[in-house]
């Protein structure tokens, strides 16, 4: 039987999950390219033999997306699967009537076929789109089961962005691991939380590795997402986190849809900052599309230090980077908290962007007047540091979930803008997971 020749769309991550379940150690498909898009920087590189399989030992080539319709026609494809998330579904049928115009099947792939059942329950935290408040939700998830008496590991959705091998499995339990690690901005974001709350971290390539080294030492596993992308591993309990600043996202992109089909809880986060008819419009569109899921309401509370220095001030605010890029938001906490201790500007980072920065900048055109952290390599990061210095103001106020003086050296005044979830009213996150878990 002749293999089928295929080629896997991605952004390092869904990807290589999918290669690596289901098409690794398959004969009857041959993966003959990945193609990378989203990410800066992790084209032009190889899916490492180390990690392919016997049936790929020179490893597979990984090619810019802009390559995909070319690939098709020289490598004679016979399907193309899609396998990142955070876009409209318009999006993933244009790509879809492109390859099905250049003679391929176009496939997407399921719970089914691409999430491993693990030994210890797990839960899930996923959402609708990027920077909904996954990160605060699995923190907020990880103190409820250690306070009833378990021991949790968070399990990162991937963010391989450097040495494929060396990065199979990763475990970060002190900043020392970080620098071990050589980890990115994007990556400290999500993990030095966690390390605070003195929660261990597992990310990495191969997911199942992943998976049976956690299990060793935990009772039950949190699946930390990314994007809005949908589990690796098989819920016991499946979290959505849903954004009213964004309402109408809920059945408009992909896989945030899928996301909200499977969901066992919902919580709609922001609804201290978000107006009550989007909180309203959220909470419709959630039950109309699955109306079993408990819906929790929840706000994320900003805390700064000194908020009387941000008063009459001159700003320059710096937001998640993925959140402001493919996650379409034009401000995050940061924003709200200068407006809401009386900055006397936000002033606009555009004309002081270099390099990589002003790159964003020119991708993502409705990006507003914020500075996203982006930070995928040593040069992005520099060049990140370069922009934030060369900027004429009086404050900095970074609303990134980590300490940004740890990795750059500002010049400016700067205070952190942090930000945790807590439940209104009831039910609460305790009492889901009490009812599912307790002892």
């Amino acid at each position: 039987m002749t293999p089928i020749r295929t080629i896997i769309m991605g952004a390092a991550g869904r990807d290589f999950h999918n290669f690596n379940v289901f098409f690794r150690d398959n004969p009857a498909y041959q993966v003959v390219a990945f193609t990378a898009t989203q990410i800066p920087n992790i084209d032009g590189r190889k899916y490492p033999a180390e990690l392919a399989g016997k049936l790929y030992p020179q490893g597979i080539a990984i090619y810019p997306e802009s390559d995909l319709l070319r690939l098709i026609g020289e490598m004679q494809a016979d399907e193309v699967v899609f396998a990142y998330s955070d876009v409209p579904h318009e999006y993933v049928m244009h790509q879809a009537s492109a390859v099905l115009a250049a003679g391929a099947d176009f496939r997407l792939m399921g719970s089914k076929s691409t999430q491993i059942q693990s030994t210890k329950p797990v839960v899930s935290i996923c959402a609708v789109r990027t920077g909904a408040g996954k990160s605060q939700t699995t923190r907020r998830v990880s103190l409820i089961l250690r306070q009833m008496g378990y021991r949790v590991a968070a399990v990162r959705h991937p963010m391989p962005y450097g040495n494929l091998v060396e990065q199979r499995v990763e475990r970060f339990a002190t900043y020392a691991d970080l620098e071990l690690h050589k980890c990115t901005i994007e990556e400290r974001e999500e993990y030095e939380p966690h390390i605070d709350n003195g929660v261990i971290v597992y990310a990495g390539v191969d997911y199942e590795a992943i998976l049976r080294q956690a299990e060793q030492e935990v009772d039950i596993v949190l699946w930390d997402g990314g994007n809005n992308d949908f589990p690796f591993y098989v819920p016991d309990l499946a979290i959505v986190v849903a954004d009213p600043h964004r309402a109408g996202h809920e059945s408009h992109y992909h896989p945030g849809e899928t996301n909200v089909r499977m969901a066992d809880v919902f919580v709609i986060n922001k609804v201290d900052t978000a107006s009550a008819e989007n909180v309203l419009k959220v909470r419709d569109n959630l039950q109309r599309l699955n109306p079993r899921a408990v819906v929790i309401e929840a706000a994320s509370p900003l805390f700064v230090d000194r908020p009387a220095e941000i008063r009459g001030k001159r700003v320059l605010v710096i937001e998640d980077g993925p959140t402001l890029t493919h996650g379409e938001m034009a401000y995050g906490a940061g924003w709200v908290a200068a407006r809401r201790f009386g900055a006397a500007e936000i002033v606009d980072p555009r004309p002081f962007a270099v390099g990589t920065i002003a790159d964003t900048y020119r991708k993502y055109p409705g990006t507003g007047p914020i500075l996203p952290a982006m930070g995928y390599g040593e040069g992005q990061t520099r060049d990140l540091e370069a922009t934030i210095n060369r900027s004429d103001v009086d404050l900095v106020l970074s609303a990134t979930p980590i300490d940004l003086t740890r990795v750059i050296h500002v010049t400016k005044p700067m205070q952190r803008v942090r930000y945790e979830l807590q439940e209104i009213g009831s039910p609460t996150l305790e009492d889901v997971l009490k009812e599912k878990f307790a002892k």
